[in-house]
């Protein structure tokens, strides 16, 4: 007779440590400080300008296997504590039909600019089943990280109403401010329907697998904080609302004086750009009574071009300032700039590795 095997003799496999950005989301303190860099799957990498040689951006955000292929390899090249799902803010209008397309050296350039009632309510609404390139993309990508979470993101209703309204990138924003202040009711009317395509676009990334989401708010920056919460605070905190199971980060450039508001908008982590000391948006964040805030950032993207010791003093000053908080992310104040030396990311990867929390 065959013997039985004696399984239940056998030590249990030791559970998997969990990652330390989550840890860091959380609040509590991981085994070391997690990193990961905006931008950091892009024009930076010589791999990707390879992968992306002859190919429209917009199709690469809509073909599994390349946008697979583009988000692992900073993680296989520097060891960074997360993936961000390879996509654009504007992926989600695309895929609900609206006329937007990437302009190579000036950015999202829309077709029919929307500035009217009428035009918004013309917008199409976003079925889940137009976005199934991205889900497979983020199954794909979970098949290949194994304990390396994965982020997915998404443009903030202001930041995409922007865009809309403009008919592309702005220095000033004068026309969509102009329609915040002079027809509030069609403002409000078309952030609404962003906000609902942005909610679409973040719940089929989590349904599909992300671990993290980030909102992205490029562009509220412009804005008072008196203006923030009345025109844009109501419907990014309704995005926030809607998308469960997940840490949340909120980030912004130049959003120093709207830090409090953006909090209140009811996401775990509050990015920081380089504007502000990171102990000092810790100050700003923090409610009395309240769990200490959990923050993201900050690293002027301009000092990974500087010599290795003024490199290595700014990462350390911004761990330490970090310290203030409840749970600290490391990652720039914005995206990394394309003439970044990629070997320089992954010295400040092993930097911020190999100190403590």
């Amino acid at each position: 007779m065959t013997p039985v095997p004696d399984t239940a003799a056998r030590p249990a496999e030791p559970a998997a440590a969990p990652a330390p950005l989550l840890v860091a989301a959380a609040g509590a303190t991981p085994a070391h400080p997690p990193v990961w860099f905006m931008r950091q799957a892009g024009r930076s990498l010589p791999e990707y300008r390879e992968v992306r040689e002859g190919i429209p951006m917009l199709q690469a955000c809509f073909t599994p296997e390349l946008v697979c292929e583009i988000t692992m390899q900073p993680v296989r090249r520097h060891g960074v504590d997360a993936a961000i799902l390879f996509s654009d803010i504007v992926v989600p209008l695309v895929a609900a039909g609206i006329g937007v397309d990437i302009v190579p050296g000036t950015g999202p350039v829309v077709a029919e600019p929307v500035r009217t009632e009428a035009a918004v309510a013309g917008l199409p609404e976003l079925r889940p089943d137009q976005l199934d390139a991205v889900a497979q993309a983020v199954r794909l990508l979970r098949a290949e990280l194994g304990d390396t979470p994965l982020i997915g993101f998404a443009g903030a209703p202001f930041t995409l109403a922007s865009y809309l309204i403009e008919g592309g990138p702005s220095r000033h924003h004068e026309r969509t401010k102009a329609l915040m202040y002079s027809d509030p009711a069609t403002w409000h009317a078309l952030l609404a329907a962003l906000a609902t395509i942005t909610t679409t676009f973040l719940q089929v990334q989590v349904a599909a697998g992300v671990q993290v989401v980030q909102l992205f708010d490029s562009w509220a920056g412009a804005l008072s904080e008196r203006d923030y919460r009345e025109f844009v605070l109501p419907h990014s905190s309704r995005v926030l609302a809607a998308v469960q199971g997940v840490p949340k980060i909120h980030f912004g450039v130049g959003t120093s004086e709207l830090l409090p508001a953006m909090r209140e908008a009811g996401a775990d982590v509050v990015g920081v750009d380089w504007r502000l000391p990171l102990d000092e948006a810790v100050r700003r964040l923090t409610v009395p009574g309240g769990p200490a805030p959990v923050v993201q950032g900050n690293l002027d993207p301009a000092v990974l071009l500087a010599d290795w010791d003024a490199v290595e003093r700014e990462v350390r000053r911004i761990v330490d300032e970090g310290r203030a908080a409840g749970g600290h992310i490391v990652n720039l104040g914005h995206g990394v700039l394309p003439n970044t030396d990629p070997a320089v990311l992954t010295r400040v990867v092993e930097l911020v590795h190999s100190l403590t929390p």
